[in-house]
């Protein structure tokens, strides 16, 4: 069963075999890639070099291990696009939202009888 999240930008939190998954697709499309599509709408040459060195200093990073210069220039300019596309990595939810989420994860949380227990009793 997937349960349905109420916020400016919907959410849905379904069971998984291991826990929960957690999907943030409407987040994703209508605020991070609209944002991205803006800006590499005006000025295409730009956002792709900017997009082509995070890729070059991300391998540096992992070649320099986390305490490199690579290491934190990424980890810096990725929280300045985190901030810019993705509100910081937050996503609001409406007060009825936060109601629907807290039933959803203790519906998803409640324990489960596990297959082929039942007769092992």
């Amino acid at each position: 069963m997937t349960h349905h999240i109420d916020g400016p930008f919907p959410i849905a939190l379904a069971a998984t075999k291991d826990g929960a998954a957690l999907d943030v697709t409407q987040y994703l499309v209508r605020a991070v890639f609209l944002e991205l599509f803006e800006d590499a709408d005006a000025d295409s040459k730009s956002f792709g070099e900017e997009f082509a060195d995070m890729h070059s200093l991300a391998q540096a990073a992992q070649r320099g291990g986390a305490d490199s210069h690579a290491r934190h220039e990424f980890d810096v300019r990725m929280e300045r696009m985190i901030e810019r596309y993705a509100d910081g990595g937050k996503v609001d939810l409406y007060a009825t939202g936060v109601g629907q989420l807290l039933s959803a994860v203790r519906e998803i949380a409640a324990p489960r009888p596990v297959p082929g227990q039942r007769g092992a009793a």
